[in-house]
């Protein structure tokens, strides 16, 4: 009996000291989970796909692997990981494990972003689109009708058929992708621009819109000015006066131009030499904005015909050319 009673006192110690060890260990690796840092990425982006579960995500983020136990265990301890959504995440190294998951519950998806600039061309867009991280790039190597083919336009000239703004766009997204969305953005903002324009302006059609456009874009970067400048455009057009603008000169130098405007480049006639063309350029010159586009078909109504550069960005506008040539000899040859 005694033996008995001895032999049990072992096993009762034994299971004790057992329970009190795996007791031990679990409470390690609980502790583990709770310390962990999240395993060194190649890329700071993670991307959690759709139906993928905490449970799995625990796995993918360790820098070693856990039994089925320790997350199940670990995870009832933290039922507010439980529910993570998909997205693309950005994790700083020595994030930890609990914090990316939090990360991934309340929904902080990274979004890229690329801002395509007003005023600038095609080819400095394709610049900055070439420039974006974990933007797939395409362009490379497209001519303009095949960049238009396979952006479904008509016109074989892109340039200002897209609208400047932010987009923001997933890894794997590519430059072509953006453009088509810039390209349907600016369609759909000039057809709602168009129906609402001042009548009688002497334009005939969106496109012709977007060319003005264009040209007031590069004018001024003034917002309040816009107006005031499509007024000035709009009433040398009505007249049959020409532009005579020198953005538009300079769009027609091409890589000649070095940063000076010349009197022979003045008098050299190219299709986009307003000084010697009636009317508007064959096509915009640059990107332009929401608001220059508004200014176009909602300009202010004035008698000015001409304006000149005062200095930081703002200009005097004149009704006659004698008071414009006095502005000019102000403002322009006394610099």
């Amino acid at each position: 009996m005694n033996k008995l009673i001895k032999w049990l006192g072992r096993l009762m110690l034994t299971l004790t000291l057992a329970l009190v060890g795996v007791g031990i260990y679990g409470f390690s690796q609980w502790q583990k989970l709770e310390q962990m840092v999240i395993a060194e990425q190649s890329d700071p982006l993670f991307v959690v796909a759709r139906g993928e579960t905490t449970f799995h995500l625990i796995n993918r983020l360790s820098p070693e692997p856990l039994s089925e136990l320790h997350r199940r265990l670990w995870l009832r301890f933290h039922p507010e990981l439980a529910a993570v959504r998909q997205g693309t995440y950005k994790l700083a190294p020595g994030t930890s494990l609990r914090d990316a998951l939090m990360t991934f519950v309340n929904g902080d998806i990274y979004h890229l972003r690329v801002t395509l600039v007003e005023g600038l061309r095609l080819i400095d867009w394709q610049k900055r689109l070439a420039e974006a991280e974990y933007l797939k790039v395409e362009l490379d190597g497209l001519t303009e009708p095949e960049l238009a083919e396979r952006l479904g336009v008509e016109q074989q000239k892109l340039e200002g058929l897209f609208l400047p703004e932010t987009y923001s766009y997933t890894p794997g997204d590519s430059d072509v992708s953006i453009l088509q969305r810039a390209y349907q953005e600016m369609q759909r903002f000039l057809d709602e621009a168009w129906e609402a324009r001042m009548e009688g302006l002497p334009i005939a059609s969106p496109y012709e819109a977007l060319i003005l456009a264009s040209i007031i874009e590069k004018e001024t970067g003034i917002a309040e000015e816009r107006p005031l400048i499509a007024s000035v455009f709009v009433n040398r057009l009505r007249l049959g006066m020409r532009l005579q603008t020198d953005p538009t000169v300079i769009y027609g130098m091409g890589e000649l131009f070095d940063g000076n405007i010349r009197k022979r480049d003045l008098q050299t006639h190219t299709p986009y030499n307003t000084y010697m063309i009636d009317g508007l350029p064959p096509t915009p010159i640059a990107m332009p904005s929401k608001e220059a586009i508004l200014a176009t078909l909602q300009p202010d109504e004035s008698d000015y015909y001409y304006f000149v550069a005062m200095g930081e960005g703002r200009h005097y506008f004149s009704r006659t050319l004698r008071e414009h040539n006095s502005a000019v000899r102000r403002y322009i040859l006394k610099r």
